[in-house]
């Protein structure tokens, strides 16, 4: 199986600079999944990866070739980038067949990948009726056509429904799983700490990290303990932590979050007091909040009360 490896890639249009001196590589056997604010040059540096647009310097590459010099492209990478760029008057599996004659690809995989996708029975129908979820399974459809070993997808979850959202996340983790290297840019953190092995986050164009999202997690969130003691012992404890400088937060009638303490560092505090402890959990950061932590300043636009989920444009 072949990665993708972008080296030193710059994109400017005129004055501005929307991707800065980029390398990265995207390995197979794994879902990676590409974040980053609104203006980041997520969209733009998939355009350059695909040959869409010329970088002003700099290499992307799949398995060390350009795509345009790709014999059958379909048959190595397959691409969602956006779901309404199929004709309307087309109807899905016409769609397919002209993607399939003109890639070299055996006609039957239209049918195969219609079903795989759910799109079976409105084969016939055309494009222009379809919703933008069954737009986004078409999408993937012909991303799949080819059997490719590289996929890149762009906000593939826009406009599916709950069995969608998780049919996109089984397909992802399961083409991994075959070894394929699958590179997946959304803006739902919710979503992405759900399928992504390996993250990469760029801002303003440019890399501010590269590693398994475990790591990206555990560096840039803060530890997090849940504690729940008896009702009788509730006020001790509280006084207790209040005296070791941390602040709880109420979560329900009979627990407590409290945040930049680690399990086995409270403990044993809880425990020279004789306080019965019912529960102490480890509560693992979310990605949500660590990929905000990480990028809040490089956001074009930001509320100083409110983080909103963000496209890059």
């Amino acid at each position: 199986m072949i990665g993708i490896e972008a080296h030193e890639l710059v994109k400017d249009y005129g004055p501005t600079r929307v991707v800065d001196r980029l390398t990265f590589s995207v390995r197979p056997g794994r879902v990676t999944g590409f974040l980053g604010p609104n203006g980041a040059g997520k969209s733009t540096t998939m355009r350059l990866l695909l040959g869409l647009d010329r970088p002003t310097s700099g290499t992307a590459t799949f398995g060390g070739r350009p795509y345009a010099s790709l014999d059958n492209p379909l048959q190595h990478v397959g691409s969602l980038l956006d779901a309404r760029a199929a004709h309307g008057s087309r109807t899905a599996r016409s769609h397919l067949l002209a993607l399939a004659t003109s890639n070299g690809i055996a006609t039957r995989r239209v049918e195969t990948v219609l079903a795989d996708t759910g799109l079976s029975s409105v084969g016939g129908r055309r494009i222009r009726s379809f919703s933008l979820g069954m737009r986004q399974r078409l999408g993937i459809a012909a991303a799949m056509l080819g059997e490719p070993e590289v996929v890149l997808l762009d906000e593939p979850s826009n406009g599916m429904d709950a069995e969608g959202i998780i049919w996109i996340r089984r397909l992802m983790r399961s083409m991994a799983a075959e070894g394929r290297t699958v590179l997946v840019s959304s803006h739902l953190m919710h979503e992405v700490s759900s399928f992504a092995d390996h993250l990469i986050v760029l801002a303003r164009g440019r890399l501010l990290a590269d590693l398994p999202t475990d790591e990206f997690l555990a560096t840039r969130g803060r530890p997090a303990v849940r504690i729940r003691t008896t009702e009788a012992a509730r006020t001790r404890l509280h006084e207790l932590l209040a005296r070791r400088g941390h602040t709880p937060v109420r979560e329900a009638e009979e627990s407590w979050l409290v945040e930049g303490v680690r399990a086995e560092d409270l403990s044993p505090e809880i425990t020279s007091e004789s306080i019965p402890i019912l529960e102490l959990t480890p509560v693992q950061p979310s990605l949500e909040q660590a990929y905000l932590d990480l990028t809040m300043s490089e956001t074009e636009f930001a509320s100083p009360h409110s983080c909103r989920g963000r496209r890059d444009g």
